[in-house]
């Protein structure tokens, strides 16, 4: 059959495009104060930036990064979540934020480090984790 040839098509190349993929969004809206939700459990951490009202601007995840298994829960994870959300937010145009927290995992203090680090202040720092106030119920006594 022959050689295939190849034809390229005008277009705008991937490299000379946008910066990267991960920070790669337009700004519809400026907005100047957001809120920080991090959720973060054993086995990863979750990072959404929204508006005074709750409306989500931006978020990551560190599964969304690239790393995957056990390494998706670690603080090195987190904090590289951190940066990329503050690139995004700095697109946006947010200067101060207030940090939710909910989870017990490792990034809680790794992602608001990361996310501090491109010179976004920050307001308050909450902690929501959910506490059981009496938990699940108690196994019967054991029949001997």
């Amino acid at each position: 059959m022959g050689k295939k040839r190849i034809v390229k098509k005008g277009g705008i190349d991937k490299e000379s495009g946008a910066k990267s993929d991960s920070v790669a969004i337009s700004a519809k809206r400026k907005v100047d104060t957001g809120i920080l939700f991090i959720e973060s459990t054993y086995n990863n951490t979750k990072i959404v930036l929204t508006d005074v009202k709750g409306g989500a601007l931006a978020w990551s995840s560190s599964g969304s990064l690239g790393f995957k298994g056990a390494k998706k829960g670690t603080p090195f994870a987190a904090a590289k979540i951190g940066e990329t959300l503050a690139a995004k937010a700095q697109i946006i145009g947010i200067k101060d934020v207030a940090v939710v927290v909910r989870g017990v995992g490792s990034g809680r203090e790794s992602g608001i480090r990361g996310f501090i680090s491109k010179g976004i202040n920050i307001n308050s720092i909450k902690d929501v984790t959910p506490i059981p106030h009496n938990g699940p119920r108690p196994p019967k006594p054991r029949r001997v």
